[in-house]
């Protein structure tokens, strides 16, 4: 199944196919929406599928953030010991 959603992160509509008939995709959704945990609700799906489903954010989208995230991190502790002498 085809589903199409806005990234929480860049605001970006995306599509993902899923492996997933329509009808098991919205069995599963309504088992997570019940409160089911989603790796339980959608267990056929990896890690990257199921954070489409809840956020709409792609796995090159986590990839640069969290790329970008780790360089300034790196670079804010270089800058701090700088200080420190």
């Amino acid at each position: 199944m085809r589903v199409r959603k806005q990234s929480a992160i860049s605001n970006k509509v995306h599509e993902m196919d899923l492996p997933l008939t329509e009808d098991e995709f919205f069995l599963c959704h309504s088992k997570w929406k019940a409160g089911e945990l989603i790796q339980n609700a959608f267990p056929m799906l990896n890690k990257a599928q199921r954070e489409f489903i809840m956020t709409g954010s792609t796995q090159e989208e986590w990839d640069e953030m969290f790329d970008e995230d780790k360089e300034s991190c790196v670079g804010d502790i270089a800058n701090e010991k700088q200080g420190d002498e």
